[in-house]
C-alpha cells in the first residue's frame, strides 16, 4: 500500500468538500423556500367561492395528478371552526380523473365554510390548501386553518437538507468507486481515495435514515418531535416513498460489501506476481464492475421510482432514462471529486490515469445531455413554460452551470495533455517518476513498521550503527519524513500538474452549486404541470383584472318624491376577493348628507352565476353607512346592485359594473 500523503492545511480536503457542500445546500434550501406542489388541485364541487342556496352533501376535490389521502385529509369547517363533515373520505375517482369526496352532516345553517386539504402528490412531496364557499349568504367566518404550506416550516428546511446530502454522498461513493475501478486501479490502495468513497457511504446512509424518519412530519403534522413516532414511521413504510428509501438502505448493504472487496481482496492483488494472479484480478475486476454497475443503478432507481420519473407522461421510459442521468452525474462529478483528492492528497497519479477519467468525463457529459435534453421536454413542455414558470427559470440556471462547467473541463483537458506530452517525452513529471517516488516511498513506509521483506536488513544495520533498535526505528521514520517531503516538492514543482489542480478544483467548486440548484429543481413543480394547473383554472391568477387601491363609484339616483333626488358614493377597499370594507354616502341635490331611512346592496358575477350576494349596510352617521367583512369569493366583472329608500313608498334601484381584481 502507499504510503500516505502528508496533509496539506488544518482539515482534510474530503471533510472540508463534506462541510462546503452541506452549508451550500442549507443556503440554497433556505433561499428556495418551501417545496412546490406537483400535483395540483384542478376543481372542487362546490367550487371556491360559491354561495349555493342549500346545504350541499358531500364536498369533492379534483387533482391534476395521483395524490395520497390519509383519514384527516380533508376537513371542513363551520363559521366558529366546528368540524361540518363526517370524517371519512371517499376515493371518486374514475375514467381517468383524480377526485376524492367527504361528506357533511344534514342540516348544515347558512354561512361561509372552510375547506381545508392536505394530500401527497405522486412525486413524493406534500401539497395542501383552503378554500371557502358559503350557503345562502356569505357570513363572516373565523375558521383558522394552517397558514404554512404543507413540507414547510423546520422540519422542511431539514429535510430539503437530508436530501441535498442524499446526493451528495450519492455522488462521492458512486462516482469515487468508479473512478478507482474504471481510471485508477491503483487508488483502491490510496488512503484518501479509501475515506473519500467510505465517507460518500456514511453521509448516503446517514441522509436516508434521517429522509425515513422526517417524512411523517414533512407530509403530515409538520412538528420535528413526530420523527420518531412509530405509528407515523409504519404508515410511512406502506407508502411509495417510504418503500424506496427502505429499499436504498438494503442496496446500501450491498453497496458496503462491494466497497470491503474493492479496499480488501482487490487492493491486495495491485500488482500480480503470476498470470494466474493476473488472472484472478481481472475476474475480480469483472466482477465488481459489473456488480458495482447493478447496485449503482438500484441506489439510483430510488429516486426515479419515487420521484419526477415516476408521475407524468412516458413513465416506462422516463424512469430508466432518470437512472442513466443519476448515473452520468455521479461518474462524472463524484470522478471530478475522487481526482481532486488524489492530486491533494495522494502520494502520486499516473497521467494514463487522469486521461482516462477525461474520457470518462467526456462520455458522462454526453449522456447528461442527451438524458437532460429528454427530461427538460418532458418536465417543461413549452417555450412558456421554460422563460414563465419557476422550474423552467431554475432549469436555465441549471444549463448555464452546466455550460461553465464544461467550459472548465476543457482546460482541465488541455492540462492533461500537456502532461501526457511531457510524459512521452521522458520528463521527470511523467508517469515513471511517480512509479520512482511511490517505490521510495513503499521501501521507506517498510522501514517505518518493521516490515520482515526488505526492512529488517535496514533496521539490523542501523541497530549495528546506533546499537538502539529505537533509534533505528526513529531514523527510519525520519527518512520516510524526508522521502515524503522531497516528493512533495516535485509534485508541487510541477507547473503542468499544478494547472491541472487548479482546473479541477474550479471544476468541483462549480459542481457543488450544481448539486445544491439540481436539489432545489427535483422540489420545484414542473412547468408542464404548472401549465396544466393555470388552465384547468382559467388562469385566473395570471390574468385577473386588478384594481389599484379601492373601487370608488359615483351614481346619481331619483326615488320619484320628496327629497328623492342625489348622489350615492361608494367606496369598497381593498377592492379585490375576499373581506372587504364598504362605505355608502348619501349626498342631497346641494352636496350634504342626506339622511335616508334605508339602504341595501347587492353583487352578483353573471358569468359564474354567482350572487346576488346581499349587504345589509349598518347607519354609521347620518347619510354615511358601512358594512364590514363583505366577502366577494373570486375576481370578475361584478354588477353592484344598491337600493335607496328616501321614504315609506318611495325607493329606486341603481346599478353599475365593477371591476374587482
Amino acid at each position: 500500500m502507499t504510503a500516505t500523503a502528508p496533509r496539506f492545511g488544518s482539515a482534510p480536503l474530503v471533510r472540508l468538500l463534506l462541510v462546503t457542500t452541506v452549508l451550500l445546500g442549507t443556503v440554497f434550501t433556505v433561499l428556495s423556500g418551501t417545496a412546490s406542489a406537483h400535483a395540483a388541485l384542478t376543481g372542487s364541487t362546490p367550487e371556491d367561492g360559491a354561495v349555493v342556496a342549500t346545504a350541499p352533501k358531500d364536498i369533492s376535490l379534483t387533482f391534476s395528478e395521483q395524490v395520497a389521502m390519509g383519514d384527516n385529509s380533508i376537513r371542513v369547517l363551520d363559521p366558529s371552526s366546528k368540524r361540518a363533515d363526517a370524517g371519512k373520505i371517499r376515493d371518486l375517482s374514475s375514467g381517468g380523473t383524480v377526485t376524492y369526496g367527504i361528506d357533511l352532516h344534514p342540516g348544515l345553517p347558512d354561512g361561509t365554510y372552510t375547506v381545508a386539504w392536505q394530500a401527497v402528490s405522486a412525486d413524493s412531496h406534500p401539497i395542501s390548501g383552503a378554500f371557502t364557499f358559503s350557503i345562502g349568504a356569505p357570513s363572516k367566518t373565523t375558521a383558522t386553518v394552517p397558514t404554512e404550506e404543507a413540507g414547510g416550516g423546520l422540519v422542511g428546511v431539514l429535510y430539503d437538507i437530508a436530501r441535498y446530502i442524499s446526493y451528495a454522498g450519492f455522488i462521492l461513493l458512486i462516482g469515487g468507486a468508479a473512478f478507482v475501478l474504471g481510471c485508477w486501479p491503483r487508488g483502491a490502495s490510496v488512503r484518501p481515495l479509501q475515506r473519500l468513497v467510505v465517507q460518500g457511504w456514511l453521509t448516503l446512509t446517514a441522509a436516508t435514515l434521517a429522509l425515513l424518519l422526517l417524512r411523517s412530519p414533512y407530509t403530515g403534522s409538520g412538528k420535528l418531535g413526530d420523527a420518531f413516532d412509530l405509528g407515523g414511521l409504519q404508515d410511512v413504510l406502506a407508502t411509495k416513498t417510504g418503500a424506496a428509501l427502505v429499499s436504498r438502505l438494503l442496496l446500501l448493504g450491498a453497496a458496503a460489501l462491494f466497497v470491503a472487496v474493492l479496499f480488501g481482496a482487490y487492493a491486495k492483488r495491485e500488482t500480480p506476481r503470476d498470470e494466474e494472479e493476473s488472472k484472478e484480478r481481472k475476474d475480480l475486476t469483472f466482477g465488481l464492475a459489473v456488480g458495482g454497475t447493478v447496485v449503482a443503478a438500484g441506489i439510483a432507481g430510488t429516486w426515479a421510482l419515487a420521484e419526477h420519473a415516476s408521475t407524468g407522461i412516458q413513465t416506462g421510459l422516463a424512469m430508466p432514462v432518470d437512472v442513466l442521468h443519476l448515473l452520468a452525474m455521479a461518474t462524472w462529478l463524484g470522478g471530478l471529486t475522487a481526482l481532486l483528492v488524489a492530486l491533494y492528497r495522494a502520494p502520486s497519479i499516473e497521467n494514463a490515469a487522469v486521461r482516462r477519467f477525461s474520457r470518462i468525463a467526456f462520455i458522462s457529459v454526453v449522456v447528461l445531455a442527451a438524458t437532460g435534453l429528454y427530461q427538460s421536454w418532458r418536465q417543461v413542455g413549452s417555450w412558456s413554460a421554460l422563460w414563465g414558470t419557476s422550474y423552467g427559470q431554475l432549469l436555465l440556471v441549471k444549463v448555464g452551470l452546466v455550460a461553465v462547467l464544461v467550459g472548465i473541463a476543457w482546460f482541465s483537458r488541455r492540462w492533461t495533455e500537456r502532461l501526457g506530452q511531457r510524459a512521452e517525452a521522458g520528463t521527470e513529471a511523467g508517469t515513471g517518476q511517480g512509479a520512482g517516488a511511490e517505490n521510495e516511498s513503499k521501501a521507506e513506509a517498510e522501514a517505518a513498521t518493521g516490515s520482515e521483506t526488505g526492512s529488517g536488513t535496514e533496521t539490523a544495520a542501523a541497530t549495528t550503527v546506533v546499537g538502539d533498535s529505537e533509534r533505528a526505528t526513529q531514523l527510519a521514520r525520519q527518512k520516510a519524513a524526508l522521502a515524503s517531503a522531497r516528493q512533495k516538492r516535485i509534485r508541487d514543482a510541477d507547473p503542468g500538474r499544478i494547472g491541472l489542480r487548479r482546473s479541477v478544483l474550479a471544476e468541483a467548486g462549480v459542481a457543488v452549486v450544481l448539486l445544491a440548484v439540481t436539489t432545489v429543481l427535483t422540489s420545484t413543480e414542473p412547468g408542464r404541470t404548472a401549465e396544466q394547473e393555470a388552465g384547468a383554472t382559467g388562469g385566473t391568477a395570471a390574468t385577473a383584472p386588478a384594481t389599484e387601491g379601492p373601487v370608488a363609484l359615483t351614481l346619481p339616483f331619483d326615488t320619484g318624491g320628496e327629497n328623492g333626488e342625489g348622489t350615492v358614493r361608494i367606496t369598497l377597499d381593498p377592492g379585490r376577493s375576499g373581506a372587504n370594507e364598504m362605505h355608502i354616502y348619501v349626498d342631497g341635490p346641494d352636496g350634504q348628507p342626506l339622511d335616508v331611512p334605508e339602504v341595501k346592496a347587492a353583487f352578483t358575477l353573471t358569468a359564474q352565476q354567482i350572487g346576488p350576494l346581499p349587504i345589509t349596510p349598518e347607519h354609521f352617521a347620518p347619510g354615511h353607512w358601512s358594512a364590514d367583512a363583505v366577502q366577494i369569493p373570486m375576481p370578475g366583472d361584478w354588477q353592484l346592485q344598491l337600493t335607496i329608500r328616501t321614504s315609506d313608498i318611495d325607493q329606486t334601484t341603481v346599478d353599475k359594473n365593477v371591476k374587482i381584481g
